[in-house]
């Protein structure tokens, strides 16, 4: 891990945040963060997690407490999944919500996963009702306007360099650099030219200049415009 932060950090990545998905992982994320001053951490429990059985309703409690911590900057990944058919998804909805009214009572950001489930996921946050979300990999351009609306940020990864994925291509250039983030979703989703290798913090950069390529932005502008976006949202 050492390794791969000192590689973020020539290739310009200041802060980033690691994800936990579940307890023993989020517990994790909270030492990481610890330990390295460029980390912080989310904390939750992965829709995919939950749909398989590893979600009981006291988790709440270990979410809150882990939370708590000042190198905690959000709650999840929450949402839902549909992809995976080992799943049940019906158990999937309880752990979002619960999670969802954890963030807005902890006044934490919300970070979003949705993989085959854009419908019941956005009727989910239209319930909700909240504001601080973070769609990560975001993944849904048909509901890009309803997301701006409502004031949620967006979080591109590497996909949108993928020549193919033309909806996303083309949605990246109407988010406003005020609602943008930028990752990597590790060790997942290596960006072009790096597709195919296992992803890490350090290949956020070719993500960045592909969308700023797309946006006809200068990259040293837009780097700091979704770094200020992640400062607001995160609190760093």
């Amino acid at each position: 891990m050492p390794d791969l932060i000192a590689a973020a950090a020539a290739a310009g990545v200041e802060r980033m945040v690691t994800v936990g998905c579940g307890r023993e992982q989020s517990e994790q994320a909270v030492a990481l963060a610890e330990e390295h001053p460029e980390v912080f951490a989310a904390v939750g429990v992965h829709p995919v997690d939950a749909g398989r059985g590893n979600w009981r309703d006291s988790d709440i409690d270990w979410i809150r407490d882990l939370a708590s911590h000042p190198r905690v900057v959000a709650i999840g990944e929450a949402g839902l999944d549909y992809f995976h058919e080992r799943t049940a998804p019906a158990d999937q909805p309880r752990a979002f919500r619960a999670q969802g009214e954890l963030a807005a009572d902890m006044g934490l950001p919300l970070v979003i996963h949705t993989r085959d489930a854009a419908d019941d996921t956005m009727e989910i946050l239209r319930d909700l009702g909240l504001r601080d979300v973070v769609l990560h990999c975001f993944s849904i351009p048909r509901y890009l306007d309803e997301a701006l609306e409502r004031g949620w940020t967006i979080s591109i990864a590497g996909p949108v360099t993928f020549p193919r994925n033309t909806e996303l291509r083309d949605a990246v250039t109407g988010i406003p650099a005020d609602r943008l983030l930028v990752e990597t979703d590790a060790p997942y989703l290596a960006p072009v030219p790096m597709r195919g290798s296992r992803n890490q913090p350090a290949y956020v950069a070719h993500t960045l200049a592909c969308i700023a390529d797309l946006r006809g932005d200068d990259v040293a502008s837009l780097d700091a415009a979704t770094s200020a976006t992640a400062a607001r949202v995160f609190g760093w």
